[in-house]
């Protein structure tokens, strides 16, 4: 089991900029990606950022280079850095890990990022 709890998200205004926090605990050790997924009203949920377990990177089209994806040294702990944010980035997050063998999605509950213009 892992189980994902997502911190940082809040209010912020066009241009400005959040730190998302996602913290991985229980079998850790099994988790071959962890990254980030969006999914705003109406919308389907897509891939904002992921990182494996070797430090590859993988971003979503829509990120243009305003966000960066992380990991603490332990590789416990996934951090999305959000700079200069969009009303279009308004959205609910959710962390995401997937373990390899068998195959399988763990998600965090989300945390809501909202951008005003």
């Amino acid at each position: 089991q892992v189980q994902l709890v997502e911190s940082g998200g809040g209010l912020v205004q066009s241009g400005g900029s959040l730190r998302l926090s996602c913290a991985a605990s229980g079998s850790i050790a099994s988790i071959a990606v962890m990254g980030w997924y969006r999914q705003a009203p109406g919308k389907e949920r897509e891939l904002v950022a992921a990182i494996t377990s070797g430090g590859f990177t993988n971003y979503g089209d829509f990120v243009k280079g305003r966000f960066t994806v992380s990991r603490d040294n332990a590789k416990t702990t996934v951090y999305l850095q959000m700079n200069s944010l969009k009303p279009e980035d308004t959205a609910v997050y959710y962390c995401n890990a997937k373990r390899g063998v068998p195959r399988r999605d763990y998600w965090g509950k989300g945390t809501l990022v909202t951008v005003s213009s």
